[in-house]
C-alpha cells in the first residue's frame, strides 16, 4: 500500500470498521482478516485494535466477553445506537466527498468551453 492510500485510509478507518460492524458483531483478528480478504492486505492488526479501543472508548460500540477455545476471552464488538448515528453521518459525508471529488475531477478532465 502506498503512503497516499495509507493516509486517505486512516480517515476512513474508523467508519470502514463500523460498517463492518453494522453487518454483525466480530472481534478484532476477525475484522482484520475480513479487510485483509478485501484487499486491503497492509493493515496492521495494531491499528484494527487501538482502533476498538478508541471507538469503544467514544461509546460507538457494545463489548461483550465470549469464551475462545484457543486462549481468553475474545472481546466481541458490536454496533450500539450511538455507533448507528456516527455510521448514517459517515456515510453521509462519505457520499458528499465522493460527489465532490467526482464532480471536481470531472470539470477538469472535461473542462466546459474550451477549445470552442
Amino acid at each position: 500500500m502506498g503512503r497516499l492510500e495509507t493516509e486517505m485510509l486512516k480517515g476512513t478507518l474508523e467508519g470502514v470498521v463500523l460498517a463492518i460492524l453494522a453487518g454483525r458483531p466480530a472481534y478484532g483478528y476477525e475484522i482484520t482478516a475480513w479487510l485483509r480478504e478485501q484487499g486491503f492486505t497492509d493493515i496492521a492488526e495494531g491499528t484494527i485494535y487501538a482502533l476498538l479501543v478508541r471507538i469503544e472508548r467514544h461509546g460507538l460500540v457494545d463489548v461483550e466477553k465470549v469464551a475462545s477455545a484457543k486462549g481468553p476471552p475474545r472481546k466481541v464488538y458490536s454496533l450500539n445506537t450511538d455507533g448507528q448515528g456516527y455510521l448514517s453521518e459517515f456515510w453521509t459525508t462519505w457520499n458528499f466527498l465522493a460527489e465532490r471529488i467526482e464532480h471536481l475531477r470531472d470539470q477538469i478532465e472535461h473542462p466546459q468551453g474550451q477549445g470552442e
